[in-house]
């Protein structure tokens, strides 16, 4: 972009619609301007920050006229905070827009022959669906234009979440609508605590400091695992602070800590110590138990997760007799979920501690039909393998968001099994995935789910099918 145009007001653009990554779009001298902070129908000034020969992009200056479809977000940190960038439109147009994005995306991408793409499945709740929140410390504290041009002396101690594309920057979080039960309470009187006693917050440019990482998960059995991350080993304050937490929230059922000095905040490679409690919770479905360890992976809408894993038992329509692949597994879920239906599920999950969860969650259930394997999928789903287990009736398939390695791809290419069930977070690498499946395989049914309200993220579940001829 010529630096002419950086910094150029464009003036009473209409936003259109919304596009990828919770953008949205209006059109300008015969290019098209993405815009955040917007909604279709808003009539706004943009100040062009970035673009390039056939596009830009811009913020909202000024509003000339609101759209219908908008609505007065609910949250004080909203616009600066990161988490819930669609508050501002109605419930009902975001599942509209959900619904549209995985349809364009197959377009672009798959370019198949598609079935109707059914309405979005909506999430019951809206505010308060999360059960996993990470809130990090920082001394480091995001201060608005208003704080800094008033030159007070504030507090730079902050406990909440990274202000977007500013590492290093901590909005303070009073209160969060991700995330019920005693979460906001055990967030705030944890800091309190922690400026009263002249605890350190941790200084993420340095990489120094006591206080680092704060993890609340929540099951809807009511159990409350939290995690406190010290950027130091100082027993005598880790202490102080562990007491504080277990004698102030007796309701924490799960209550660890980890030490961790590496230059990020991931600690699946640390020891965590159980200072109260057990080890892990507990989640509930259909009667089921699983159970979720502070490293285990778990879908983070408990009650949406339910009717995902539903639409995909459903698409895979078991009669009893039909062994399993459940692939990326992840600690069992889906495949302990419909291992009553089927004759074997066999699981496979690159993370060998989630397979230990995945064996112990089919225990406790009392099941018997579930084999599970650890290691990389491309190289467990090898012609040894094919050899060794019975070949595969339904595929089911719940990659992360980059989607599934080529070589996986061609294994289920090789595999034939009739029907695949391919769910996924990422309805664009999903319909990349689809695009090399259709040599043998058609999509017959698509069902989005939304486990993520106020954002722009949408689940995908598609059911294919093996051409016979």
């Amino acid at each position: 972009m010529s630096r002419k145009m950086k910094n150029k007001i464009v003036t009473n653009l209409q936003i259109e619609r919304i596009a990828s990554e919770g953008k949205c779009v209006g059109h300008h001298d015969g290019k098209v301007v993405f815009v955040s902070g917007v909604a279709p129908g808003d009539v706004v000034d943009v100040r062009i920050t970035k673009g390039k020969s056939s596009f830009m992009e811009g913020e909202p200056v000024a509003f000339h006229q609101y759209s219908k479809d908008r609505i007065d977000p609910f949250c004080s940190h909203f616009g600066t905070c990161g988490g819930c960038k669609w508050q501002h439109i109605n419930y009902d147009l975001q599942k509209t827009y959900k619904r549209q994005q995985v349809l364009d995306q197959f377009q672009r991408i798959a370019k198949v022959a598609l079935p109707e793409v059914l309405p979005t499945l909506g999430s019951e709740q809206i505010q308060y669906y999360r059960n996993k929140l990470d809130f990090t410390f920082s001394n480091k504290k995001w201060l608005t234009l208003e704080q800094i041009r008033s030159e007070e002396d504030f507090d730079r101690n902050a406990l909440g979440f990274h202000i977007p594309k500013m590492f290093d920057k901590i909005i303070d979080v009073d209160h969060c609508y991700l995330q019920g039960g005693i979460s906001n309470d055990v967030r705030n009187e944890l800091r309190s605590f922690a400026l009263e006693n002249k605890l350190s917050f941790y200084d993420i440019r340095n990489q120094v400091g006591l206080l680092r990482n704060l993890i609340i998960r929540t099951t809807s059995t009511g159990q409350t695992m939290v995690i406190v991350q010290f950027g130091e080993s100082d027993p005598e304050s880790i202490d102080q602070v562990m007491d504080f937490l277990k004698n102030r929230f007796p309701e924490i059922t799960s209550l660890l800590y980890v030490i961790n000095t590496k230059g990020n905040e991931t600690f699946h490679d640390l020891e965590l110590v159980t200072y109260a409690g057990l080890p892990y919770i507990e989640e509930e479905m259909e009667g089921l138990k699983f159970r979720i360890g502070p490293k285990s992976f778990y879908q983070t809408n408990s009650e949406q997760a339910y009717e995902l894993y539903k639409v995909a038992r459903n698409f895979a329509d078991l009669k009893g007799d039909e062994v399993v692949y459940d692939l990326y597994t992840g600690t069992g879920t889906i495949a302990n979920f419909v291992a009553k239906k089927a004759k074997q599920v066999i699981g496979v999950e690159y993370v060998e501690a989630a397979i230990e969860d995945a064996k112990i969650n089919s225990q406790i259930n009392g099941i018997e039909n579930t084999l599970f394997y650890a290691g990389d999928m491309k190289d467990i789903l090898n012609e040894e393998f094919i050899q060794n287990h019975a070949a595969p009736d339904v595929i089911i398939t719940d990659p992360p968001r980059a989607g599934m390695d080529e070589k996986v791809v061609q294994m289920l290419l090789r595999l034939e099994a009739p029907k695949v069930v391919y769910v996924s977070c990422n309805p664009a690498t999903q319909a990349r995935d689809v695009a090399l499946l259709a040599e043998k395989y058609d999509v017959v049914k698509i069902q989005p789910v939304d486990m993520f309200p106020q954002t722009y993220h949408v689940e995908n579940v598609i059911l294919l099918t093996k051409r016979t001829s």
